[in-house]
């Protein structure tokens, strides 16, 4: 190792990072790492106050980088960090797979795109590739077009036209797909059980459509599939990384981790390790920050990557070609033509998830006879949602009718007075995924037998309905509870 390469391997150390941080504005040694050569920043729920707040920071980014790649986890559905305090516009992946109209699916992202790229984000960890074809899955659910190979690679790929048409890069994720598992990869080791036929008759297929459609990055997952790779999680494995992902299907674009200090790799490898391991494996970028927003765990990664090419455990050649990767998407993003936002968007957003609603009901239902008073069942939300991101339909019906009254429950404890305190008005009972919740599907079943006429809403992955009336909203958005406020006002 000549001398030149101390100055050249800690800046690319360096550029294959995107941590996260912590406050509305850049901390100063973010800043000062900016300037040394990090890669990449990700933005979180924590770091967004409003659009004009974002394009603040990110230009303060620009100030110390240019060229510096500023990521988002922003998938226009349950799953928002630019909106996560008001709930996305969007109607969200599992409504748009519904509608199944592909034009639709790009215009969407397009709109996304044109709004991410006006508040100076260049790269979405978006949209979500996975094939929900596990029906309990905890972490993808409502994330995903839906349980059909096709219909999902389709609408993969015109989501990441639309997108990349805004000039912001997408990431389809979570390589090789994270839909066929009920275990979440943020708390534990999901194991995808299928055979390489398997996988090429449904997980594979959105990844080639994403690769055909140009997608600039893939996100791995943090899960094993012992048919690919008998010993090592997706993201540590060569196998997987390099052998399937740029050999088999001809990825040439970034790959990217799902943030690396997720229990499913931190807990076994250790976080330092976890991001050698990967980066030898295949990847080209190390995302942190979840839970490890600090300049420590930023010192660490990158000190780690550097001992490892010393010591001779990460081959330089492979960082050197990590970081010309993470180049050429920071090139892409600098020259790809910027669209301003259209005004006309909002109602592009509360059209389609219009469009979504599946209504099942007798004729003159709606709108209701007087104001109703909604119970909702508040499921144990998964760590990719932002806690802070509001749904339901209490709020945005009580905004159009305004005697509206209501309760969240956690449990079924609560169920008997609130179905006292509805007395004889109209009863709106709202759900999230209660097939995944036993508590939650006996506490409709419950409040059914008391109130047959009560209107059953479900926001998230639907199963077999519930009720003489029932309306699924395929996602929980904004833009879906707005659209079912609506209907029940007679305002649609």
């Amino acid at each position: 190792m000549d001398a030149r390469t101390g100055v050249e391997l800690r800046s690319m150390a360096d550029a294959v990072l995107q941590p996260g941080f912590v406050g509305k504005e850049p901390p100063p040694w973010l800043r000062r790492r900016l300037a040394e050569g990090l890669g990449g920043v990700a933005l979180f729920a924590r770091n967004v106050v409003d659009r004009d707040q974002v394009a603040e920071l990110t230009a303060a980014l620009r100030a110390e980088k240019p060229d510096v790649i500023v990521a988002i986890d922003e998938e226009a559905g349950d799953v928002t960090r630019i909106d996560a305090y008001t709930g996305s516009p969007w109607p969200g992946n599992l409504a748009l797979g519904a509608i199944d109209d592909p034009a639709l699916t790009r215009e969407v992202a397009c709109h996304l795109g044109r709004d991410l790229a006006a508040a100076g984000i260049t790269f979405d960890y978006a949209p979500d590739a996975d094939v929900n074809n596990d029906p309990n899955n905890p972490v993808i659910g409502s994330r995903a077009f839906g349980a059909e190979p096709e219909r999902v690679a389709r609408h993969t790929a015109a989501w990441i036209t639309g997108l990349q048409e805004a000039g912001v890069a997408a990431c389809a994720k979570h390589f090789p797909g994270h839909g066929n598992t009920s275990v979440d990869s943020h708390l534990d080791v999901p194991l995808i059980k299928a055979g390489r036929a398997d996988l090429e008759a449904v997980e594979l297929i959105p990844f080639r459509a994403a690769i055909a459609a140009g997608v600039q990055a893939v996100m791995s997952a943090h899960l094993r599939v012992p048919s690919l790779d008998p010993d090592l999680p997706a993201t540590l494995s060569r196998r997987i990384m390099t052998d399937l992902l740029r050999g088999e299907l001809g990825f040439d674009g970034l790959i990217v981790t799902d943030g690396i200090e997720m229990r499913a790799i931190s807990d076994r490898f250790g976080l330092a390790n976890a991001a050698v391991l990967a980066l030898a494996a295949g990847a080209d970028a190390i995302c942190v920050g979840g839970e490890h927003a600090d300049e420590e765990t930023a010192t660490m990664l990158r000190d780690a990557i550097i001992a490892a090419v010393r010591s001779g455990r990460l081959p330089q050649e492979r960082l050197a070609d990590a970081a010309a990767r993470v180049a050429r998407l920071a090139a892409w993003s600098l020259a790809a033509p910027k669209v301003a936002p259209d005004p006309r968007a909002a109602a592009v957003g509360l059209s389609a998830a219009r469009r979504a609603l599946r209504i099942s009901a007798p004729e003159a239902t709606f709108p209701l006879a007087a104001a109703p008073y909604v119970i909702e069942f508040q499921p144990q939300l998964n760590l990719a949602i932002a806690p802070e991101t509001p749904w339901g339909l209490l709020a945005p019906l009580a905004e159009l009718v305004p005697a509206t009254t209501g309760v969240r429950l956690s449990s079924s404890e609560g169920l008997p007075d609130a179905l006292e305190a509805s007395g004889d008005r109209p009863l709106v009972l709202v759900a999230r995924d209660p097939h995944r919740y036993a508590w939650m599907t006996q506490s409709l079943k419950g409040a059914l037998s008391a109130r047959p006429d009560a209107v059953v809403v479900e926001m998230g992955v639907p199963a077999s309905p519930l009720g003489d009336v029932h309306i699924a909203t395929f996602g929980a958005t904004a833009a879906a509870g707005r659209a079912v406020a609506e209907l029940l006002a007679g305002r649609s």
